[in-house]
């Protein structure tokens, strides 16, 4: 029996994963199906494409050399169907968007339904998760990440522009008083968003000229941006946060910006592409909404 297009799409969500739960979860099957359509797979080409009994997914040396066989197989299909399809102006295909849970949330899947209604043959797959954005996965067509991109190497467009912000609840200053100086943060209760392991962070403020930067530290941490917001809301903090994600509580003041004075680095909001070979029709197309339609939606936040 031979290969087909389905299990190379198959074995490329599998490589793609941290573990065969994860895969299971983006496929829509169950763990024992993931588990015997790979077996299945490693038989008919006699060869073990995963180790087994690890935590974390790991690929052997023959599966990492199929997986990225996998990937230059179906990234020249995409091609060849945007040529055939150029003339035809409907898009086609399969666009894997991957977001922040909030971001993703509020205004990235509103978009891509917006995006994918006139497209009846457009498959549009949206993951949204708290852990970093991890390029070498290529685990996506589009990345919508907020900050500098963690890879130099991809492709990048600037979709909408973004700082982040220091602010608290009226509640917490009027019992600790509003810090004066960067520094005073130090001595605050401050709340983390935590996207990376480590006991402290550092809160990051001016410009490229003049950077100036404070280890923080509090009692609440999470890698739930909606989680972090809402302690501040309760009063129990300070949040360094997007302002696109802090406007609405700053207008109505439910949250009063810390420092205002003091300039922050911009954190602006870009759509990432993998860097090497033909971007397709449908990526393109998907950006361009994006840029048009984002900054509208963040504004009115």
């Amino acid at each position: 029996m031979r290969t087909s297009i389905d299990d190379l799409q198959f074995f490329q969500a599998v490589a793609a994963s941290e573990t065969l739960t994860a895969a299971a979860r983006r496929l829509g099957y169950s763990l024992p199906a993931i588990s015997k359509r790979l077996s299945a797979l490693e038989q008919r080409l006699d060869v073990r494409l995963v180790q087994r009994g690890t935590r974390r997914l790991v690929l052997t040396s023959e599966g990492a050399l199929y997986a990225s066989g996998i990937d230059a197989i179906l990234d020249r299909l995409r091609e060849l169907e945007d040529v055939v399809t150029d003339g035809s102006g409907d898009l086609r295909g399969s666009l894997v968007v991957q977001a922040t849970l909030g971001l993703g949330r509020a205004h990235v899947a509103p978009l891509l339904a917006e995006f994918a209604a006139p497209h009846p043959a457009l498959q549009v797959v949206l993951n949204t998760s708290a852990l970093p954005l991890r390029p070498h996965r290529r685990e996506f067509d589009v990345a919508v990440h907020v900050g500098p991109p963690p890879d130099s190497s991809l492709r990048m467009r600037r979709l909408a522009e973004n700082r982040r912000v220091p602010c608290a609840s009226p509640s917490y200053l009027e019992r600790r008083g509003i810090p004066g100086r960067v520094e005073e943060l130090a001595e605050h209760d401050c709340i983390v968003l935590r996207e990376n392991e480590g006991d402290f962070v550092l809160w990051r403020f001016g410009d490229a000229g003049d950077p100036v930067q404070v280890r923080v530290r509090g009692s609440l941490a999470s890698n739930d941006g909606d989680v972090v917001t809402g302690w501040a809301l309760e009063g129990r903090g300070v949040i360094m946060r997007s302002e696109w994600q802090v406007r609405p509580y700053l207008e109505r003041g439910d949250l009063v910006r810390i420092l205002p004075e003091v300039p922050t680095p911009a954190a602006d909001i870009y759509a990432l592409l993998a860097s090497d070979g033909h971007v397709p029709r449908r990526v393109t197309a998907l950006t361009d909404h994006l840029a048009a339609r984002l900054p509208a939606r963040l504004g009115r936040m």
